[in-house]
């Protein structure tokens, strides 16, 4: 299934985007939100299938309609750094030996078309576009017989906005450089997990005012997301709702020769993942 959340900001309706990949479903009927509530409720999304496949779920109009994140009341975003082996090439640095492990604050999460606020004194605002993973059952110290992607409720697209000069130069973690506001789109969906049924054979693509700037696979992650998920449940609790960006591939702009080409005001950043949909940015000064 594609789970989304539409309407205005603080006031999204839960939705499905039906088969035909156009139609839009009303899930108000049966559930008051997609959240982490929900997504650990085997029965619940249950029902929303069996309503779906037997054509019960009335028809959404989607003309101007905004789409929201597609999970409310996120939890935490945990992210990983340097996850891609071409990204860490680019950046001068070895492969990390461990995830690199980094928070954002849920109030960082916007929806996949909202505006990109580029944050004051900015100089270095970057891209990454990054496969998220959804949690959709607690998970802590996952056994090793066990398999952790049991433990995801699906996967949906990220843009994982930083400032490189917050972030590398400024002194202590990497945190300042991520948390700015609106530097999470997230969304469109949340493409449950049994329609990917391999999240390490996915193509990510990002474009800068229609010029192609990133083109990867999460085939070359250093840390799969099996890996990511279990490694995580280790050092934290990790519950229903929760998100995980798993990095991002080559062709930031901190990796491209100067003047590197940040972003700036009246920029266009446009990204997609392999079955998980596309977001579209227009960036705006704070």
């Amino acid at each position: 299934m594609k789970l989304l959340r539409v309407g205005t900001a603080g006031a999204e309706r839960p939705a499905l985007l039906d088969q035909d990949g156009a139609t839009l479903r009303d899930l108000s009927g049966l559930v008051a939100d997609i959240d982490g509530a929900l997504l650990a409720d085997a029965a619940a999304l249950d029902r929303i299938r069996a309503a779906a496949d037997a054509g019960e779920l009335p028809v959404l109009d989607a003309t101007g309609l905004r789409v929201g994140p597609p999970v409310g009341r996120v939890g935490k975003v945990v992210c990983i750094g340097l996850n891609y082996h071409d990204h860490a090439a680019e950046t001068g640095a070895a492969a990390p030996a461990e995830p690199v492990v980094f928070l954002k604050a849920a109030d960082t999460v916007v929806g996949p078309d909202d505006t990109v606020l580029v944050p004051r004194g900015s100089r270095k605002t970057d891209w990454e576009v990054e496969l998220a993973v959804v949690v959709g059952r607690t998970a802590r110290y996952i056994e090793p017989d066990e398999d952790p992607l049991s433990y995801v409720a699906g996967y949906a697209v990220a843009h994982d906005v930083s400032e490189r000069e917050f972030q590398i130069e400024r002194g202590g973690t990497w945190d300042k450089g991520k948390n700015c506001e609106t530097f999470n789109p997230f969304g469109p969906w949340l493409v449950t997990a049994d329609e990917v049924p391999d999240p390490q054979a996915l193509g990510l693509r990002l474009w800068v005012n229609g010029e192609l700037k990133q083109s990867g696979t999460t085939a070359d992650q250093i840390f799969p997301v099996a890996e990511v998920v279990r490694y995580l449940s280790r050092f934290m609790t990790l519950h229903p709702g929760d998100v995980i960006n798993t990095g991002t591939p080559a062709g930031v702009a901190m990796g491209q020769p100067e003047p590197k080409p940040f972003l700036r005001a009246g920029d266009v950043v446009e990204l997609e993942i392999d079955g998980l949909g596309r977001q579209r940015q227009e960036l705006k000064d704070a």
